[in-house]
């Protein structure tokens, strides 16, 4: 009796211990229990010995070599500020005598924002706001005495020193003029707001002008306001074959007070996408693409004499890459570039005056970052895939490209990040692989591990409590001999001999990847182990048009968006299928934006292979779609009908025979609810029976409140239900 009573007792206790360890959507999206711990906005002051960090209590100050902390370049508690306000955003004037602070953002679309700007003067501990209301886009002047701001879509001025504000353009207007920052597709799709640059001297800046007059607009609905009656937000939405914005540069002269317009050769319906001032005195950089974005060009413009010259071209059969900023050096004529030309991304030289293109790395691997470039020893730092596409690793190469060497750990793979301080004697890394939350240390340049700052132990430990998977990375061959990289979650309690039903998570997008050896999209992650906990093998598979295998690989999918991505899911679920411990007839696929529109085409294309599907915000007709990514990839639909069409999941309607779930925010300001709405009338036209789920004024991301707990019980529901 007494060994029964032990044995009962413990037990009892095995089971009480199990329970507490049981992972649940209220730890993941209601209490956060699994939130990693990082390190925000790190600043590297100019002496580089020194770094700052941004914390709810101030900008604290540390010492790279030893990670101590100094103390604090300002303690929050000290300003006389709104009890409420929150500093979400910092810069450190060249000379460190003042720092630029931003509080209290108010989003507009995905990046762009207006805040509460205030000027912090470092030598006597004051600080002023630059403008009483909420502004844009405040930049110090090089020499800390002004503040270039942007409101109403006008570029503005402020005098540091006598504090008066000068206004710079009269013309912007809504929906029609934008002064100093962008419109709505440069900053979704080239990743710019900031329109204005000051030169090196502080007596110029060159700014972006849009005419989105021929434009056609956009409205949005919004349903939760306090009127009986919707609100409606109405702007300037380019649609794949419309017309974009008129955009013209311009250089504008303190001196004088004239702007002057930069002459743009092939100024006809073109893109210039980035802009900035070259080490080189009054001289202007501007990035040049045409429509088609297969070919870029560098301009260099005299801001004296207005003389524009073309010092680079770089162009490809299908598409080239997104553009970056160049990085120019201190030699006044130099610059260093990404390209594509030899089939992968690698770094090349520019002489900016005798326009030579000097390769620096060669390999048959795709360079992610340039990290840091250290000019006196004339080398730049930088991240690659070069073991496998879903690892990145931290190399060194000298501008000649005869030394490379590895700088990350040789026997620890995952992804590598490095941010360097100023000097390049040291960098912050960032380590993470699919057991692994990030880990933060300081290294010096060649790699040693100098401080631990953050490693995420308890979450870790956390994790490891609750028995969770981890990725396991692996890959196969498709009936047409392609090879795909994939990973793969099972059960803690896996048996081989067991069948279990498959969720694939699908993004799919041209140069995307989702196979990684981290810990990225985490809460997703934790999402995926949640449902291995209840008997499901989640994984997730890049197919063709993914990133980091190369230009081939990547643009295999030119023309003709969906099809091979498709192809190459249907082949996952067939491959998968064949598997000893898998139940091919319950066989799933979820998937967020273009995600959303794989998922969509898998279970009406794929229905034989495919049982269930959620489609979170997808596309569902590219003509629906932005210009600028659309485009990019398929042309216009006046050129490409048939890319635009055939692979359109609502045209294949009639082939929905499985379990489908269609959600979407009806605040979508980048995939617009639109395409839903097109998907749920073919669908209904075809008397296709389907769940169709809207959260109500929410965006793309569809967040807020406890909307992501809801958003995650529904799917988590489906699934169980579906699959």
């Amino acid at each position: 009796m007494k060994k029964l009573l032990v044995l009962l007792t413990v037990l009892v206790e095995f089971c009480f211990i199990n329970a507490q360890n049981t992972l649940t959507l209220e730890d993941i999206w209601l209490k956060y229990t699994f939130r990693p711990k990082s390190i925000s906005e790190i600043r590297s002051m100019a002496d580089g010995e020194h770094y700052c960090i941004l914390t709810r209590n101030g900008i604290e100050q540390y010492e790279y070599k030893t990670g101590k902390k100094i103390g604090y370049l300002i303690d929050f508690t000290t300003l006389s500020l709104d009890k409420n306000s929150v500093i979400t955003d910092y810069r450190i004037s060249k000379d460190n005598k003042k720092i630029l602070l931003a509080a209290n953002p108010e989003f507009i679309y995905r990046h762009s924002y207006t805040a509460d700007y205030y000027v912090y003067n470092l030598e006597d501990k004051s600080i002023i706001k630059v403008r009483e209301n909420k502004i844009r886009l405040a930049e110090l002047s090089p020499d800390a005495t002004k503040v270039a701001f942007v409101m109403d879509n006008n570029l503005y001025i402020t005098d540091l020193v006598t504090m008066t504000e000068k206004q710079i353009t009269f013309d912007g207007e809504k929906n029609h003029i934008i002064n100093g920052t962008t419109d709505w597709v440069y900053e979704e799709e080239f990743a710019i707001t900031k329109g204005f640059f000051w030169n090196n001297s502080s007596d110029k800046i060159a700014y972006y002008r849009f005419d989105e007059g021929h434009v056609k607009e956009y409205t949005i609905p919004f349903y939760l306001v306090d009127s009986i009656y919707p609100d409606n937000y109405t702007y300037k939405y380019p649609k794949a074959g419309e017309d974009n914005s008129l955009v013209d540069i311009y250089i504008y002269d303190l001196k004088t007070n004239k702007s002057n317009k930069v002459n743009v050769p092939d100024n006809n319906d073109i893109y210039l996408p980035r802009m900035s001032w070259t080490k080189k005195d009054n001289q202007l950089c501007y990035t040049w693409m045409n429509r088609h974005q297969n070919e870029l060009r560098l301009y260099v413009v005299d801001a004296v004499s207005g003389k524009t010259d073309l010092v680079f071209t770089d162009t490809d059969k299908c598409y080239v890459e997104q553009p970056e900023d160049v990085i120019f050096l201190n030699d006044k004529k130099s610059a260093i570039v990404k390209s594509e030309r030899n089939g992968y991304t690698n770094l090349y030289l520019v002489d900016i005056d005798n326009k030579k293109v000097t390769p620096v790395t060669k390999g048959n691997y795709d360079v992610a970052e340039i990290c840091y470039v250290d000019e006196k020893e004339k080398c730049i730092y930088f991240t690659a895939a070069s073991t496998f596409s879903y690892n990145r690793e931290i190399f060194k190469v000298n501008f000649d490209g005869k030394k490379l060497s590895r700088i990350s750990d040789k026997n620890k793979s995952g992804i590598y990040t490095a941010d360097f301080s100023d000097n390049g004697k040291y960098y912050i890394c960032s380590f993470a692989d699919a057991a692994t939350p990030t880990i933060y240390t300081i290294n010096d340049n060649k790699g040693k591990v100098l401080v631990t700052l953050e490693d995420n132990a308890v979450l870790k430990k956390q994790t490891d409590d609750y028995n969770l998977p981890n990725k396991e990375f692996s890959h196969f061959t498709t009936t047409l001999g392609d090879t795909l990289y994939y990973w793969i979650l099972k059960p803690e309690d896996f048996n081989p001999d067991r069948e279990y039903p498959v969720l694939f998570y699908v993004y799919g997008g041209p140069g995307s990847q989702e196979v990684l050896n981290s810990q990225a999209r985490f809460f997703d992650y934790m999402w995926f182990r949640l449902l291995t906990s209840k008997g499901y093998i989640v994984a997730c598979v890049d197919g063709r048009g993914t990133g980091m295998r190369g230009s081939d690989f990547k643009k295999c999918t030119y023309l003709n968006l969906g099809d091979k991505e498709c192809f190459d899911q249907i082949e996952a679920a067939k491959y998968f299928g064949s598997l000893p411990y898998v139940d091919k007839n319950r066989i799933g696929i979820f998937g967020w934006s273009y995600g959303g529109y794989m998922s969509s085409l898998c279970i009406t294309r794929g229905h034989e292979y495919f049982k269930t599907a959620i489609a979170v915000a997808p596309v569902t007709n590219w003509r629906t779609y932005d210009n600028v990514y659309t485009e990019r990839f398929m042309r216009t639909p006046q050129e490409n009908a048939d890319g635009y069409d055939k692979n359109c999941p609502i045209n294949f309607a009639d082939k929905l025979e499985g379990n489908f779930l269609l959600i979407h925010g009806s605040a979508d300001d980048n995939v617009h609810l639109q395409n839903t709405m097109k998907f749920t009338d073919a669908l209904i036209k075809n008397n296709k029976q389907f769940l169709q789920f809207t959260y109500p004024d929410k965006n793309h991301s569809i967040y807020g409140g406890n909307v992501r707990y809801h958003l995650y019980q529904m799917m988590t529901s489906f699934i169980e239900k579906n699959l």
